[in-house]
């Protein structure tokens, strides 16, 4: 499927296509919010603390005068990285132990799935936490507990279509004349199990920003005074009667990149499932 059509196919997918719109906005703003920013997000102005949404600060300022845009904007920036990145280490490691499983069979098969087992037995954010615990907060290594947390998604979701290719005739037939592990599957398996593993990524993408958010929340994600959604939203609700701006604000920015993800990665699916487009 070529770009053109790709796109003209989502344009009549009108949810998957506002999710598309929303997610390239949210990526912009963390690629060009050092650049757009109005302030220096970590600059401080104790007199000008507390204000509301004004053309001084479109978004108001923080208890220590720093300007709510700025810091959502470049918030966006580390959340996104942070997601990428594990949403990235994920992929790579989740569904490279999945192809290999279903690859190699046997008790190889079953020690690496009843491993993935195993993660999936504990709830994301609690296995997080236990990472976390063991690596110590910040960014890069929030970003390598969110990985770890979603390996087990994409090993199972890998695994699945890679035994159905792996039994087709030509895949058979490469295996038989002498082809080895990563040339059947980097040539003939993973370009055929890429359709849900790309929905995966998109969706796996917006659930990794919350998580992310989530750890900032409770001090164990990126550590101040880096910018970010998470360490927003924790900084400010000790003062959410006196001025409930940076709240407010910073929990609309996490729900809009978490929604635009969610939702492109429901049109992403629509489009690559086959029978739900031959059903449309």
């Amino acid at each position: 499927m070529n770009a053109r059509r790709f796109f003209a196919r989502l344009w009549r997918n009108r949810v998957g296509f506002i999710g598309f719109v929303v997610a390239l906005v949210v990526v912009l703003a963390a690629a060009l919010g050092p650049l757009i920013a109005p302030y220096d997000p970590l600059a401080q102005a104790i007199r000008e603390r507390f204000q509301g949404p004004s053309g001084t600060h479109l978004l108001g300022t923080d208890n220590f005068g720093r300007d709510t845009l700025s810091r959502i904007l470049h918030g966006y920036r580390t959340s996104v990285l942070v997601s990428l990145g594990a949403v990235f280490i994920a992929t790579i490691v989740g569904g490279g132990l999945g192809l290999l499983a279903a690859y190699w069979g046997g008790w190889r098969d079953r020690l690496i799935m009843r491993f993935m087992d195993v993660l999936l037995a504990f709830p994301i954010i609690l296995l997080a936490i236990a990472v976390l615990a063991v690596l110590g907060p910040g960014s890069f290594n929030t970003g390598l507990a969110i990985g770890i947390v979603y390996t087990p998604v994409f090993a199972r979701l890998a695994r699945g279509p890679a035994l159905t290719v792996l039994s087709w005739d030509y895949v058979a037939a490469a295996r038989a004349l002498g082809g080895g592990a990563l040339r059947v599957l980097g040539k003939h398996v993973t370009p055929n199990v890429m359709a849900p593993i790309l929905v995966q990524v998109t969706l796996s993408l917006s659930t990794a920003i919350l998580v992310e958010a989530s750890l900032s929340f409770l001090g164990l994600g990126t550590q101040p005074p880096t910018p970010s959604l998470g360490l927003m939203l924790s900084e400010s609700r000790g003062t959410m009667l006196l001025s409930p701006w940076v709240s407010v604000f910073s929990g609309l920015a996490i729900l809009l990149a978490s929604f635009g993800f969610n939702l492109f990665g429901d049109g992403l699916r629509d489009l690559l499932d086959p029978k739900l487009a031959r059903r449309r």
